[in-house]
């Protein structure tokens, strides 16, 4: 009896130190080098789940240096790649209120302005069925362009300036196609004035964007069918001095009769 109890004892303790050494942290006796290379190995290997949790580690345990600066870094391209933008541009605001005169900062401001883009859109389903990004919501556009804004101007001589101008230049064709889709939406319910109105925005507003053309043709059919001749007139001979092949124009030149815009177009 006495035999099985001690038996019973020493199984108990068994348990008890297996329970232990399956519990123990494997990073315990990690020290700040070994943390930072087993996150960037998780990185470049596109495993982000398992990168930020490292990173995440890291600055728990070694909060201050060049190495918690760069995982801090890291962690925003690490969240962006594994689809969640707001954590992206989270943890980009961050890195900027901590280290404002770091000399990566340009980076954090890059990453902010393209995750915040992104916020807008649907994710995976977007990668599957590719949509038409002029008709979100603008909001989360014109932040991505203020965004790009602020690194441009900040820094000027950033490496990743340039490619900040030539995603502002996209954002403002999407925001002027944006403009353009209401002044369609007005055209066809027979608001030619709000229509009009649109489009002239557009000009004023995005002067260099890819939607000018269409705008001065919503222009021309709203004020003919306002009967304000004139100012489709000039409409008219803007877009033919400037976009002379514009496929509309052969219907714009016709005797004008203006129709009515089909509402079910």
């Amino acid at each position: 009896m006495r035999f099985l109890k001690i038996l019973s004892i020493l199984s108990l303790l068994w348990l008890v130190a297996g329970c232990s050494i399956l519990t123990q942290d494997e990073t315990a006796e990690w020290d700040v080098e070994k943390f930072y290379e087993t996150a960037k190995e998780a990185l470049d290997n596109g495993d982000y789940a398992t990168a930020i949790k490292y990173y995440t580690q890291l600055e728990a345990r070694y909060p201050y240096g060049r190495y918690a600066q760069q995982a801090q870094l890291e962690t925003i391209y690490a969240h962006y790649k594994d689809r969640e933008p707001a954590s992206a541009v989270a943890a980009a605001d961050r890195f900027i209120k901590l280290h404002p005169r770091h000399p990566n900062a340009d980076y954090a401001y890059y990453m902010r302005g393209l995750a915040t883009f992104d916020q807008g859109a649907t994710g995976l389903i977007e990668g599957v069925f590719p949509t038409d990004r002029s008709k979100r919501d603008p909001a989360t556009i014109r932040e991505s362009f203020g965004y790009f804004k602020q690194l441009v101007t900040r820094y000027p001589n950033s490496r990743y300036s340039p490619e900040a101008v030539k995603r502002m230049q996209l954002l403002r064709n999407y925001l002027a196609k944006h403009e353009l889709h209401a002044a369609d939406y007005y055209l066809r319910r027979g608001s030619y004035l709000a229509a009009a109105n649109r489009a002239k925005y557009v000009l004023e507003n995005y002067p260099r964007s890819t939607a000018i053309p269409d705008a001065l043709v919503v222009m021309v059919k709203a004020y003919r069918l306002m009967d304000m001749q004139d100012l489709a007139d000039d409409a008219l001979r803007v877009l033919e001095l400037n976009h002379a092949d514009h496929p509309a124009l052969a219907e714009l030149r016709e005797p004008r009769t203006a129709m009515e815009p089909d509402p079910q177009q």
